[in-house]
């Protein structure tokens, strides 16, 4: 689902440039998520995608540039900031406790208002194996299972942007398929999601819209529908 083009983008990022120390690694980034959109952050590695994501998450700051939510301009906010004011980041690896159980991983949740049972109701609800597991240690699921519960805690405190980080990464292909039908669900529900992927063909299926990356640069951006094998491998391969 993608919102009418004259609301304002619920997360844009324009001319974005940021640095490691003296090293730039992007020039100039140009992104913007609207309501209900899946929007696919693509690129080879080294091609900025996890530093686009920590600028978008206020886990970093721009050398220049300017990052707005919902219309306002929050630019240099801190991550917590943006948490509170809906923002969720899934980071790549998970991101769960793995030395507590499903249900103290959910708890953690709370901190942003809702009630555990609350939590829980609506994590069960969209992952019923998570119910299964409510007692076990969180170190000792699947990775599917953790990947699950990273989501249903990014979810719990009803996000108006959720960031996932590599949410496919070192899962089996039919394991990223159902996770990524949860994604299409979510956006359904009115959420907007940012997916960062390094393997395009496991987000593309769901994604409204699509920017590649490489080199810190914006190499194309449009409709998912535009992106065929020859667009990808230009921006993987450096075809001309």
């Amino acid at each position: 689902m993608t919102s009418h083009p004259e609301t304002p983008p619920i997360l844009e990022l324009r001319s974005i440039r940021a640095a490691y120390g003296a090293i730039e690694v992007l020039h100039g980034i140009d992104l913007t998520l609207r309501r209900g959109q899946v929007l696919a952050l693509l690129g080879p590695n080294g091609a900025g995608k996890t530093t686009t994501v920590r600028v978008a998450s206020g886990l970093m700051r721009p050398t220049s540039g300017s990052l707005s939510v919902a219309g306002r301009d929050v630019t240099g906010v801190s991550a917590s900031s943006l948490a509170r004011v809906g923002l969720r980041l899934v980071p790549e690896g998970r991101g769960v406790f793995p030395n507590l159980t499903v249900r103290e991983n959910l708890s953690m949740a709370t901190f942003a208002g809702p009630t555990l049972d609350e939590v829980e109701a609506k994590s069960y609800a969209r992952f019923p194996r998570l119910a299964e597991r409510r007692r076990q240690l969180a170190g000792t699921l699947s990775g599917g299972e953790q990947q699950m519960l990273a989501l249903a805690g990014g979810l719990a405190a009803d996000p108006i942007v959720l960031i996932l980080d590599e949410l496919s990464m070192g899962l089996a292909p039919m394991v990223v398929g159902e996770l990524y039908e949860q994604v299409a669900a979510i956006a359904q529900d009115g959420v907007s999601v940012l997916v960062v992927e390094q393997f395009a063909r496991t987000v593309l299926s769901v994604a409204d819209w699509t920017v590649l990356l490489a080199h810190g640069t914006v190499q194309a951006a449009g409709p998912t529908i535009e992106f065929d094998d020859e667009v990808l491998a230009n921006a993987y391969l450096g075809s001309s």
